[in-house]
């Protein structure tokens, strides 16, 4: 069953999330698996993450790869909301 995670990261500036995509990439997880969606919000000039995973265990697997570099940027992502997901629609 699929899970969403939805994460509201204290300090998560659009300038910080963009060089952590930079530096997933070149870890070699920009599109890690098992992830099924991505979605990240700006709210208040903070960004803030919405993804839909297959699994509890494919999502703490990216986690390592994830929060130090998160951590190394100063960003603490805080705990998710998350919750099966009933459906999704795509357009």
């Amino acid at each position: 069953m699929a899970l969403g995670f939805y994460f509201t990261p204290a300090g998560f500036t659009p300038a910080k999330y963009d060089e952590t995509l930079t530096r997933l990439e070149a870890a070699g997880a920009g599109a890690p698996p098992g992830r099924l969606s991505h979605v990240a919000l700006e709210s208040g000039g903070l960004i803030q993450v919405f993804d839909v995973w297959e699994s509890q265990e494919s999502f703490e697997a990216f986690g390592a790869t994830l929060l130090p570099i998160m951590g190394d940027l100063g960003v603490d992502p805080g705990e998710p909301s998350v919750a099966p997901v009933h459906n999704t629609i795509q357009g």
